[in-house]
């Protein structure tokens, strides 16, 4: 029996095929997947691009799988992205189970096995989990870059962009980080109008608001860049402190807590400001660091498929997939 897992992201797209002990037997990558980021037509397309990758590799057809499980954010078995879905998978010869998971589930089943524990995502969004029976148990934040995701990428990105405007108005701290966000977009150093208004940082609020607000997490990697700038360095340990309190919010004892997402996964200042702030608790986590939720999608799909999963079944198939990337 074949089952394949999709890790169906904001960017991009991965789709993993299995057989019933876990092996890795195709891996396609495709265009964006999530349907309310890139809308049910194209997150659909992105999905289909990726099973055909997989099975394309694997040398079968798409008729061929049993299971397939689609890990992606926000996302039911039931609505417009869904169906597009399950229309283009018909068309192209599907008849088996479509399942359809969060994409924390998916990341924290890409780090461990067991039933329980807890997994934090920090990349363009952020957002935590415990996990109680193999399920979701509680979340904490999750609500979006206006009113929640702290310590993401778009959350350190949004106070860079804050600190280099106070910085070029006068009203804030020097900061490097304004050499790195004017080269960022392109906008030439020019001294200041006779008006007294800085050319730079009219140039920059006008390049800012053009953009969508979650653009702002392009710039998150500026701070890392200058982490020995004492404003990036304050940026980056708050986001440490405000990952750690939204894990504090669900945490009940010792367990595996799986990281994904850029922000968290790397170590430096805002790991190290996240471990100081959970304290003692920290003594009882095994932080293990993934790179995307492809493996957990996998581990999904099998478990969709009736198949138990164990330690060495995600042992077998992190080593075969890690053949295919």
């Amino acid at each position: 029996m074949l089952m394949l897992g999709v890790d169906a992201g904001g960017t991009s797209t991965r789709a993993v095929l299995t057989n019933a002990s876990g092996a890795c037997l195709g891996y396609g990558v495709g265009g964006r997947g999530n349907p309310i980021s890139a809308g049910p037509e194209r997150a659909a397309d992105g999905v289909l691009e990726a099973v055909q990758g997989a099975v394309a590799s694997a040398g079968c057809a798409v008729g061929d799988i049993a299971v397939i499980t689609a890990a992606m954010a926000g996302q039911r078995a039931s609505g417009a992205g869904a169906d597009r879905l399950r229309d283009r998978l018909t068309a192209a010869g599907f008849t088996g189970q479509l399942a359809f998971e969060s994409d924390l589930l998916a990341t924290y089943f890409s780090g461990t096995a067991e039933e329980f524990g807890y997994a934090i995502v920090s990349g363009t969004g952020a957002s935590v989990i415990r996990i109680s029976g193999g399920r979701i148990d509680v979340a904490s934040d999750g609500l979006g870059w206006l009113l929640g995701d702290r310590g993401s990428g778009f959350w350190i990105g949004r106070r860079i962009a804050r600190a280099v405007v106070q910085d070029l108005d006068a009203t804030g701290p020097e900061t490097a980080l304004t050499r790195g966000v004017l080269d960022h977009l392109g906008i030439p150093s020019e001294p200041t109008r006779g008006d007294g208004r800085s050319v730079m940082l009219e140039r920059i609020v006008d390049a800012l608001y053009a953009r969508p607000p979650i653009e702002l997490a392009s710039l998150a990697p500026l701070a890392f860049a200058t982490e020995g700038d004492p404003v990036a360095e304050r940026i980056l340990r708050r986001a440490g402190e405000h990952l750690a309190d939204s894990l504090i919010a669900v945490l009940t004892g010792p367990g595996p807590l799986v990281a994904g997402g850029g922000v968290l996964s790397r170590p430096g200042a805002v790991r190290d400001a996240f471990m100081r702030r959970l304290g003692a608790a920290a003594a009882g986590l095994d932080l293990r660091p993934v790179v995307d939720g492809v493996i957990g999608a996998g581990v999904l799909a099998l478990r969709a498929g009736g198949v138990p999963t164990t330690d060495e079944t995600l042992a077998t198939l992190t080593v075969t997939l890690a053949r295919f990337r």
